[in-house]
């Protein structure tokens, strides 16, 4: 991307602006500095939407009119909008704000992501509204001239069903549902005898029915029915009535579902797209079935995240090692499959928590990838430095609720914004932050880095954020650095976030920049900034014992009960456990150790036990001997063939066994495979 041009707006003088300060620090050009760009000075603007020069506003709130002159002009170059007002000319040090006003512009520079694998969905508006008769069947008779309705009745009352039959009405219990935009799966258990699809509604069952059991909803009170079965009779050849149908389940396949129960029926943090629970307010059922109204057509989504099975710790023989990407997953996107797992691209939603969760990087946030986050925060944070900027304050915020806060922070009464320092950085969602972004933008110059979520904010995020922010202050306060430089917190009022902001510790140590890029690798990412924390750090410790949870770690074995029959070498999935030919002996890299458990919970002795740590030492880097033992050598020829200590673990637990308690079955056991065989063929000759 070439250096762009700018426009930039002091917003009738209510900005701090320092053109001429700026000017200097901006490759490209020219800078045009106005008053009321948006306004009456909006010629001034038009007339550089020409050619195909970049052109950067300093304006997010007109981006909408901005971008509409630009597509009547026939701009064929890039156009991107930042927000100088609200993040650095409304503050009370916006004067002071130069150099966070150059990394804002600085990050338009930045490529735009390379293009990432998109997710089809179709839908052809097929609804299935679930919910009590009143309510299901009044928003099936607004919404059947637009959308393809189908009613599942949860609650049938007195009310009637309407007397003209345009569109399906089931009635069930125990309804089950799944999927996604385009393809929900809807299960129920029948219950009612009446199958309503072949009902005519001649109401001939309700007039012969004795006890009065059948309502107009024709839903059959089956407390009250005696078991005359006159209505059976009634409806004749219809065959409408089958009392035998109560527990039957049915499934019927839908694109769209209004969900009007008191209690969603999917129950999870981020809702599927097309599946809506407005509950029973009124309003909330009115913008749901607008919504509903959007979605039919076909519709494509980014592939959020990779998977590579490789990489993949979750289980080996079909013992499970390591599950943090299902135990953070908010939308059920991810499901077990053997001993690897399985993502339903189109249930996923971007959050990005499986990707900074994953200890191995099986699991990478493709949209955007980690290199291109990695790219902008460099960036922006050598911008800064290079304009005068001291003790840089990274603050993560997603691209919604995050950013309405930081909006409304310039807006309340008697607001400061945010101070000269505090660099608002957005990403998707903040359960995409882990730890190889946040010591990598402390390696690029960042003093703090500041993690704002809010009270909506799924807990497993919230848990797994403060987890990884726990190692990596743990990390730090071994190295002598700041324990408190990365934090999380919950911001749900502008005024405690104003404060807040405005009362940290100042006079932070910052580190000269590091020149590694981030990488997809997420375990080589993480080395080259701890090495360049470290190369910096005023303590070197040797070992940093950190957290559970932590992605690197020691294996501690009780020798006394291990028979080395190496289960664990084939369990692990990185192969940090190794075996070694020519003796009984069990190595291990701990450069390669996930501490996912697999070899722990393989382990049929149960001898192993994981202790997460960092070792910094060249000792981490080379494979160790764990245990060794002598070999137990073959009766017959000598050959060693197998661990002394797995060989009379076997024969002490066969002696007893009537076919080994007397013959040759107990010594063959103590023999090499080919003399077992031979053993055998001269028993047979003999």
């Amino acid at each position: 991307m070439s250096d762009p041009r700018y426009a930039l707006c002091n917003c009738n003088g209510s900005s701090a602006l320092d053109i001429d300060g700026l000017q200097p620090l901006l490759p490209g050009g020219p800078v045009l500095a106005g008053q009321a760009l948006c306004r009456r000075e909006l010629s001034r603007v038009e007339a550089l939407l020409t050619g195909d020069q970049a052109l950067v506003i300093g304006c997010t709130q007109e981006a909408p009119l901005f971008a509409e002159v630009a597509a009547q002009a026939g701009f064929s170059g890039d156009l991107s909008f930042v927000n100088l007002r609200e993040f650095a000319g409304w503050s009370a040090e916006g004067r002071q704000a130069r150099p966070k006003m150059a990394a804002l512009l600085a990050q338009a520079r930045v490529p735009r992501p390379s293009p990432v694998p998109s997710v089809e969905l179709h839908s052809a508006g097929a609804t299935l509204i679930i919910g009590p008769l009143e309510a299901a069947i009044d928003w099936a008779e607004r919404l059947k001239d637009r959308l393809d309705v189908s009613v599942l009745l949860t609650r049938a009352t007195a009310s009637e069903l309407p007397p003209q039959n345009d569109y399906p009405v089931f009635s069930g219990a125990d309804i089950a549902l799944s999927g996604h935009l385009g393809a929900y799966e809807a299960s129920w258990r029948s219950g009612n005898p009446i199958d309503l699809e072949s009902c005519t509604r001649c109401n001939a069952c309700i007039r012969v029915c004795p006890e009065g059991a059948i309502n107009y909803a024709y839903q059959i009170d089956l407390e009250k029915c005696r078991g005359h079965r006159a209505c059976v009779a009634a409806c004749g050849d219809n065959r409408a009535i089958d009392f035998s149908r109560g527990d039957a389940r049915r499934s019927e396949r839908f694109d769209l579902v209004l969900d009007l129960s008191a209690s969603p029926l999917i129950r999870s943090p981020h809702l599927p797209q097309g599946y809506v629970a407005p509950g029973r307010d009124p309003l909330a059922q009115f913008e749901a079935a607008h919504q509903l109204l959007g979605l039919v057509g076909e519709f494509e989504q980014p592939q959020y995240v990779d998977y590579r099975a490789k990489l993949c710790a979750h289980g080996r023989n079909e013992i499970q090692g390591c599950s943090r990407c299902l135990d953070v997953c908010s939308t059920g996107a991810i499901f077990p499959a053997g001993d690897y797992i399985r993502v339903d691209t189109a249930l996923c939603q971007g959050c990005g928590g499986c990707a900074s969760t994953c200890p191995s990087g099986a699991l990478r946030y493709a949209y955007p990838r980690l290199p291109d986050l990695g790219a902008r925060l460099k960036l922006l944070l050598a911008t800064y430095r290079e304009a005068g900027g001291r003790e840089a304050c990274l603050l993560f915020h997603d691209g919604r609720r995050g950013r309405e806060m930081l909006l409304r922070l310039s807006r309340q009464d008697r607001a400061r914004g945010l101070p000269a320092r505090v660099i608002p950085f957005e990403v998707h969602d903040i359960a995409a932050i882990g730890l190889d972004l946040l010591l990598a933008a402390l390696a690029y110059g960042a003093a703090q880095c500041l993690v704002m979520t809010d009270s909506e904010e799924p807990e497993t995020y919230r848990a797994t954020l403060a987890g990884q922010i726990a190692i990596g202050n743990t990390l730090l306060a071994a190295l002598g650095l700041d324990g408190r430089a990365l934090e999380s917190f919950s911001a749900d009022d502008a005024s405690a976030l104003d404060a807040r902001l405005w009362s940290l510790p100042s006079g932070l140590k910052t580190l000269p920049p590091a020149s590694f890029n981030v990488l997809d690798e997420k375990r080589a990412s993480l080395e080259f900034a701890i090495a360049h924390l470290r190369a910096h750090a005023p303590a070197q410790p040797a070992v940093v014992t950190l957290p559970p949870g932590s992605p690197w770690g020691d294996l501690a074995i009780a020798q006394e009960k291990c028979t080395l029959c190496l289960a664990c070498v084939g369990a692990c999935p990185t192969s940090a456990l190794m075996d070694t030919p020519d003796a009984p002996r069990l190595r291990f890299l701990e450069r390669n150790c996930l501490q996912c458990g697999l070899c722990v919970n393989t382990c049929p002795e149960q001898a192993l036990s994981l202790s997460p740590r960092l070792l910094f030492a060249d000792e981490a880097r080379r494979p160790r001997v764990l245990y060794e033992v002598p070999a137990f050598c073959c009766l017959r020829c000598g050959k060693p063939f197998g661990s002394k200590p797995m060989v009379e673990a076997m024969l002490s637990r066969l002696s007893a066994h009537s076919m080994f308690a007397s013959g040759p079955g107990l010594s063959r056991l103590q023999m090499c495979a080919d003399c077992r065989v031979l053993d055998m063929m001269e028993e047979e000759s003999r």
